[in-house]
C-alpha cells in the first residue's frame, strides 16, 4: 500500500471562536476555518471540529486519544494552565495516572465542550 492515509479525532464545539482560543492555549494552531468545520493541528498531531450549538458538556460521550513517547513533557506545559482538577470540572487536566495491567500511563484532559482526552505514553506506531 502506497497511500499513507490519516485518521483523525473530530469532536463538537459549542463556539468555534471559544474551542479555537481553548487549543491555541494548548498550543494548536488554526490549519482550517470555515463556518461547518475547523481544523487544529499540534506538530503532526491533527484534530477537527464541527458545530454542535446545543451540547450539554456536561452529558458528552466524545473522546480522542492522543499518544505521546512522553507524557510528562505534554502534562507540565499544560499544567501551567491551571485548568480545575476535580472530578466533573469542565474543563479540567488530571494528574498522570496507571490503570496497571497493559494499560499505559496517561493523563486526561477535558475540553470547555466535555470531549475526553486520554493523553497516553507509548509509541505512536503501534
Amino acid at each position: 500500500m502506497t497511500d499513507q492515509g490519516k485518521i483523525t479525532a473530530n469532536l463538537p464545539s459549542r463556539d468555534f471562536d471559544k474551542t479555537e482560543a481553548f487549543y491555541q492555549d494548548l498550543g494548536f494552531e488554526t490549519v482550517y476555518r470555515g463556518e461547518g468545520w475547523m481544523i487544529l493541528s499540534r506538530d503532526s498531531m491533527m484534530v477537527e471540529f464541527f458545530p454542535h450549538p446545543d451540547l450539554n458538556p456536561s452529558e458528552s460521550y466524545f473522546s480522542a486519544s492522543m499518544r505521546l513517547p512522553d507524557i510528562d513533557l505534554m502534562h507540565g506545559e499544560w499544567a501551567n494552565l491551571n485548568l480545575p482538577s476535580a472530578q466533573g470540572n469542565v474543563p479540567r487536566l488530571s494528574a498522570p495516572f496507571e490503570l496497571g495491567g497493559d494499560a499505559p500511563r496517561m493523563f486526561a484532559l477535558v475540553d470547555p465542550d466535555g470531549s475526553l482526552w486520554r493523553v497516553m505514553e507509548g509509541t505512536t506506531n503501534t
